[in-house]
């Protein structure tokens, strides 16, 4: 793509639009600008035109409007989870490349629609997965590719609060949703951990889904919720069994009793050695812990992070900024993005098997299809 500066139109001007992509989107500017605003809520579409649009910024609040401007040439998709996909394919089969937040989708189907229609427009697609840009992430992902752990053969993806469950927007609205914790914050601590094992072929899963502490607020990082909305699982866990052996243990909730509060995080264990992430990422950079044996010791090591991370300078440090100017210069160069959407669609599969297998009671297998435009797993329960 020979254009230097791209026009952007954000479709949902909601909580995650005004917490990581406006913003991040303002500071990469010399790459692309915001010219057009969609939400329902029209006074939220105003508002981000205001705050982050250039001066003539359109404002919509029926996306398919926004989609008919030629002028738009990406399209980030910052909507609740139940419109993801729909979106997604009307963007992309109007010729804008699409940037859509997580997950993917509700259902390995309409992710499935979703690849199918990039792949038939030509037309880029990635998912907000912006804690791949972390830097222990970057650290730990180049450690893997090295060899660092060897044969990388069972790992533990962490998404645990104590008491964080939101209580604004939808998110305890099955329906729009698609579901809870495992689909919210779930979704990023297995992408992290698929990504750094490089392994996307699983073989089956069993799921465990909790609707245990819909009553009981107290304490919660937002405060109180209504009980009569909550409508979604409190905490849900996965067993994943890869192909080629590798087990995977999926951990995530909203509200669970446990100080071992962890998000967004993964562990990696392999036969030369392995690591954990530690901390809090999102406040101090985290920690990274190496563990191997040397001179006949056990030893554990802390890579010093927060130097380059690769691709990128060190000017910006926000995992949401090296994000957005990824995306774009994608786009600008006619390069990958890092987050491709065939690897969001194995992370949606298992996730909508944990789902599948809780409410059955069995264990789900997996059984590999070659499709014509990616290698795809039916569920057979």
């Amino acid at each position: 793509m020979s254009k230097n500066k791209l026009n952007i139109g954000i479709i949902g001007c909601g909580g995650i639009a005004n917490q990581k992509h406006l913003p991040s989107l303002a500071k990469v500017s010399h790459l692309g600008e915001m010219t057009a605003f969609c939400d329902i809520v029209e006074e939220r579409a105003i508002k981000a035109a205001q705050e982050y649009g250039t001066k003539n910024a359109k404002v919509y609040t029926d996306y398919k409007e926004l989609l008919q401007d030629d002028a738009i040439d990406v399209v980030h998709v910052l909507t609740p989870n139940l419109q993801h996909s729909f979106i997604t394919v009307d963007a992309l089969e109007a010729g804008k490349h699409v940037m859509c937040e997580k997950p993917m989708a509700i259902n390995s189907k309409e992710a499935q629609d979703m690849i199918d229609a990039a792949n038939r427009t030509g037309k880029k697609l990635t998912i907000g997965y912006q804690n791949r840009f972390r830097d222990d992430s970057q650290v730990l992902y180049k450690a893997s590719r090295a060899g660092e752990f060897g044969d990388v053969y069972f790992a533990k993806a962490h998404a645990i609060r104590r008491r964080g469950v939101p209580t604004w927007g939808v998110f305890l609205d099955v329906e729009q949703q698609g579901g809870g914790p495992l689909i919210d914050i779930g979704t990023h601590a297995l992408d992290l951990t698929l990504w750094c094992m490089d392994n996307y072929k699983p073989q089956s899963v069993t799921g465990s889904v909790f609707h245990k502490l819909a009553n009981k607020h107290e304490g919660n990082l937002f405060g109180p919720w209504d009980v009569d909305t909550f409508g979604v699982e409190d905490s849900a866990f996965g067993f994943i069994k890869m192909q080629n052996g590798a087990t995977i243990i999926l951990e995530c909730s909203w509200a669970l009793n446990t100080t071992d509060v962890r998000e967004a995080m993964t562990t990696l264990c392999g036969t030369e050695g392995g690591a954990e992430m530690k901390g809090n990422p999102s406040a101090d950079g985290g920690e990274l812990v190496f563990n191997s044996t040397k001179y006949g010791k056990l030893v554990e090591t802390k890579p010093a992070t927060g130097g380059g991370i690769a691709y990128f300078d060190t000017s910006a440090e926000d995992p949401g900024v090296l994000e957005a100017r990824q995306w774009l210069e994608c786009i600008i160069n006619d390069t990958e993005p890092l987050v491709k959407p065939e690897q969001a669609f194995v992370v949606t599969q298992i996730l909508e098997a944990i789902y599948t297998s809780a409410k059955t009671g069995k264990t789900i297998e997996f059984t590999e299809e070659k499709l014509s435009t990616s290698t795809s797993y039916s569920i057979n329960v």
